[in-house]
């Protein structure tokens, strides 16, 4: 398979470069005989005007087409061999419906009122991140107080906005809102959206127009400086690995096979699952993957990507990512998914899958304390808080962010910001679902206090907590683990939800209180961690540990203990001096629930509960 390594190309001008005076247009396409620039004034005209674009070198092909074309509508038509082919140009910036054409884009006349100077959010370390994951119609299409259903404009709503300040989380992780092709935005459709198509395009069904190319951009940079101003960051949920076809895709129509993996028999490679592979370590595509993250963090100011599919992307791709986008960012968040959705021909040597992250400021999603805590994740598996036996060393390693603890307590995480800690996500069942499935003789009160249990042991764990957007209201889709084209009804958030299980919410709104709180909490270092952090003997299916603060204004000691059994347990306390408790089976109150009396020396922790007892 040629690689083009004669053609590399490193200047930071593909696309459409507009100005008032004119727009330069730059394309690679080294096999091409012949490149056309096709000019529309319209998003709905079917001719164009035609110009012959210029051969550089390095494969580039440019035109300079003078007078201001602001917001106008373009593609290329590329000629290889015998066939003409139109395209939309994979670095465009806007498009119209369905990324037909692509947009010369202008976004100092797009942009929202205040866009440039709008508040951000202070920098916070990465152990201080709270990550909540959400899908925007699953979030704001079941809430009656919001106007703009499914629409990037219900995050600029008081009904999305002050639920997620209440919640008090840190980040919001949005399903995919690049445009991807498994949906036709003309149409009220619904899909996770993990298929490409136009990878530095905002997704028009989450528009109110999405004929117009103009209007997806401000509506989604009025969604994030909505969101900034309320002191949330977004991560954007990104997916380089794979894109939603190959004969309309452009990468395949202006370079074919170059930009995915191919397998020696001449077909394209399937890591994803889903019928082709990128080929992040080929120097064109790897380049193209780095310039579009930058576009998106300088243009739209996203505080942080969700890789999917990290593990067929290869370890020195994205480590030139983490540095790229840290010159621009410091406080980047970058996480993923270290596996493939099927068999790559990538080495796997090359691949960035769980442990290869070490030392890289790359965290991943921590699947052996998410099993470890539930089970399996849509099978009848058992785990700590459903009835599992024996776990609790699997639960005590990602409690201390799988780093090197001891001997009996290791990882695979150098720090605990390497691990992203989480029970559930988008795919798979729900939280509830999962216990619901594997807890057939337990009370519904029983499943809500273990989806309330599982929920904090990660809230009260190192590493960096992840919340299944719904879970903490006991979110479930009717036990379906694969719901990506299921719609509205099965993915939905059911706000009434929130006063059904208010004492779950309250709950997990009071843990993330408390987490904040501490700063002894959010320690990103290993010798820290091994070094305050005490486990004290415990009964079976029962897991205590005990944390010495250094710093003044925590509390001197927290003493953590989350029982599984159905049944109450006894623990013998560490310190025989009183004990104030902030965590019970019910609430989480920073100012006390009650006080131990000093002439008792252990306390009983019920059933299916997390107990937090801190002192000066």
């Amino acid at each position: 398979m040629k690689y083009y390594e004669e053609y590399i190309y490193n200047g930071n001008d593909l696309g459409a470069n507009y100005s008032k005076e004119c727009t330069i247009f730059k394309v690679w396409s080294p096999p091409s005989q012949n490149v056309k620039l096709v000019i529309y004034d319209n998003y709905d005209d079917t001719t164009g005007k035609e110009y012959i674009m210029n051969k550089q070198e390095n494969g580039i092909w440019e035109f300079k087409l003078y007078g201001d074309y602001k917001n106008k509508y373009y593609t290329y038509k590329v000629t290889i061999g015998e066939l003409e082919k139109e395209t939309v140009d994979p670095y465009t910036k806007g498009s119209t419906a369905n990324g037909q054409k692509g947009m010369i884009v202008d976004f100092k006349s797009i942009n929202p009122k205040g866009w440039e100077n709008h508040r951000l959010p202070n920098p916070i370390s990465q152990a201080q991140v709270i990550i909540y994951e959400t899908h925007i119609r699953d979030f704001t299409v079941g809430n009656v107080d919001i106007k703009n259903k499914g629409k990037y404009l219900a995050f600029t709503e008081s009904a999305a906005l002050d639920y997620l300040k209440e919640l008090g989380v840190t980040h919001i992780h949005i399903l995919p809102i690049f445009d991807f092709g498994s949906v036709d935005e003309t149409k009220d459709e619904y899909n996770w959206g993990y298929d490409p198509h136009l990878y530095n395009v905002p997704e028009g069904s989450y528009s109110t127009n999405p004929y117009d190319g103009t209007v997806r951009i401000k509506e989604l940079k009025e969604m994030i400086k909505s969101l900034h101003e309320n002191d949330i960051r977004v991560i954007m949920d990104v997916v380089y690995n794979h894109t939603y076809k190959v004969e309309t895709s452009p990468f395949d129509i202006l370079v074919p096979k170059y930009y995915y993996r191919i397998n020696d028999d001449g077909k394209y490679s399937n890591g994803s699952g889903c019928g082709n592979e990128i080929g992040t370590e080929k120097e064109m595509v790897r380049k193209f993957i780095i310039d579009s993250l930058k576009f998106w963090v300088n243009e739209y100011k996203i505080d942080g990507f969700r890789f999917d599919l990290m593990g067929i992307m290869d370890i020195y791709t994205m480590k030139e990512i983490e540095k790229e986008l840290r010159t621009i960012k410091s406080d980047i968040l970058i996480y993923g998914e270290p596996w493939a959705g099927g068999e790559s021909i990538l080495s796997p040597h090359l691949m960035f899958t769980k442990g290869k992250q070490r030392g890289s400021n790359i965290a991943v999603f921590n699947d052996d304390f998410r099993n470890a805590i539930k089970g399996d994740n849509d099978g009848y598996g058992l785990g700590f808080i459903n009835g599992g036996r024996w776990l609790e060393s699997e639960v005590k390693k990602g409690i201390v962010g799988n780093i090197f603890y001891s001997n009996d307590i290791n990882g695979f995480c150098d720090n605990p910001i390497e691990t992203i800690n989480y029970v559930s996500c988008h795919d798979n069942l729900t939280l509830f679902d999962k216990i619901k499935k594997t807890s057939s003789d337990t009370t519904e009160y029983e499943i809500e206090k273990m989806n309330r249990l599982a929920l904090s042991i990660i809230l009260t764990s190192y590493g960096i907590p992840f919340i299944h957007g719904g879970s903490e209201i006991l979110k479930s889709k009717r036990g379906h683990h694969n719901s990506y084209n299921l719609g509205d009804e099965i993915n939905k958030i059911n706000w009434n939800d929130k006063y059904k299980y208010k004492e779950t919410f309250e709950y997990i709104k009071g843990l993330i209180r408390f987490r904040k709180s501490q700063r002894v909490m959010n320690l990103e270092n290993k010798d820290d961690i091994r070094k305050y952090l005490t486990f004290i003997d415990c009964p079976e299916s029962c897991v205590g540990y005990l944390i010495t603060s250094p710093y003044k204004e925590d509390y001197k000691n927290i003493l953590i203990v989350h029982n599984a059994n159905r049944r109450e347990v006894k623990i013998q306390l560490p310190m025989s001096d009183n004990w104030k408790i902030i965590g019970n089976e019910y609430e989480v109150n920073l100012d006390g629930i009650y006080k131990r009396s000093k002439r008792f020396n252990n306390i009983s922790i019920p059933a299916l509960s997390t107990y937090i007892l801190c002192k000066k």
